[in-house]
């Protein structure tokens, strides 16, 4: 190896990168991102140790129902439901350590769970008076917990960085401009890529789920054939937004800094390793608007809940409703030819 030749493509490679001003500046920008995101997302005295739902009825608000006594205590997670049957239901899954109907002066513990005892006896002096009513249920694994996330993650980034790196590729090396020559059009083109992405994503996941169901045994109430369903939407989803992002981009640099913008946000604010129940109500409406949400709550309530197709519609249609934006964004900004 000779030192100048070496010099040389050393040299020309710093000078093709600080060029690019777009991937330059967002190898700047996007870590003071992460750490502006997360100082928001994680601030605060730290996270809760219990969870308490409490019952309250539209239209009366938790303030109205429940005193100072309650709602002041430090550590605590209050969750307020309308219903108590669903509150009664996350009790029984260890979701939600206690629940307190006051109006009803009625409160339920889960007599299976350590958290739960716990939690009573922090709040024996103020739920005297109350009847105390028991519920149990079998405790879901954390590993049965965090499977739909793990599994959405694993398809999220096969959707978005084999669909966008393949087309960037494709775009910088002029392949896309020698086959815009061909009979081929931009929706064959688009098409053969989404459903080829599809059949290798859903295969990988079923070949994975399937090996790791013989070593642990999750835990499953649902129908494989809804979460078989549920998964190609998501995945078809996800792909159609890796489409979008790489419609125009030439700059491989530039695609990874997009596509780490698009998959980074639903791997920390989608549900995947921690739940949602509780946060404040603006992060929440911010990760309704990540597909990968959706795909891993209604992954989770067929396979905890034993939900159907029909129990997680909300899911299903924004799902859909994402998948035809994207794909139709995408396909209206493809270019063929390597210009911006």
């Amino acid at each position: 190896m000779k030192l100048k030749r070496f010099l040389a493509v050393f040299k020309a490679r710093n000078i093709e990168f600080f060029r690019d001003k777009s991937s330059l500046s967002w190898n700047l920008v996007f870590p003071i991102l992460l750490l502006v995101g997360f100082s928001f997302i994680f601030s605060g005295d730290g996270r809760s140790a219990y969870k308490v739902g409490l019952v309250v009825k539209a239209p009366l608000t938790a303030a109205e129902v429940y005193n100072n006594n309650f709602t002041d205590t430090r550590f605590i997670t209050f969750i307020d439901y309308e219903h108590v049957v669903a509150a009664k239901e996350r009790l029984s899954r260890h979701t939600i350590d206690l629940v307190i109907d006051s109006q009803q002066q009625q409160y339920w513990v889960n007599e299976q769970s350590a958290k739960s005892y716990l939690v009573e006896r922090i709040f024996s002096e103020q739920l005297n008076g109350y009847s105390r009513l028991e519920t149990s249920g079998k405790k879901i694994r954390y590993i049965d917990w965090v499977l739909p996330g793990i599994l959405g993650m694993n398809m999220m980034f096969s959707c978005l960085f084999g669909v966008g790196y393949v087309i960037v590729r494709y775009r910088k090396n002029a392949v896309l401009k020698r086959l815009k020559a061909t009979p081929l059009s931009a929706f064959e083109f688009v098409s053969a890529q989404l459903l080829s992405r599809l059949f290798i994503v859903m295969s990988m996941s079923i070949v994975v789920y399937s090996g790791c169901n013989l070593l642990f045994d999750f835990f499953m109430l649902g129908r494989y054939i809804n979460l078989f369903i549920l998964g190609m939407l998501g995945a078809f989803c996800l792909i159609s937004l890796g489409l979008l992002v790489a419609s125009r981009s030439k700059s491989e640099e530039l695609i990874g800094g997009l596509l780490n913008l698009s998959s980074w946000p639903m791997m920390m604010l989608s549900g995947v390793w921690f739940s949602l129940e509780g946060a404040p109500p603006a992060l929440k409406i911010f990760a309704d608007f990540l597909p990968l949400t959706h795909l891993v709550a209604g992954a989770r309530k067929i396979i905890i809940e034993g939900a159907s197709l029909g129990d997680i519609s909300y899911h299903v249609n924004i799902l859909l409703i994402m998948s035809m934006v994207f794909l139709s964004l995408g396909a209206y900004f493809f270019s063929w030819n390597t210009e911006r």
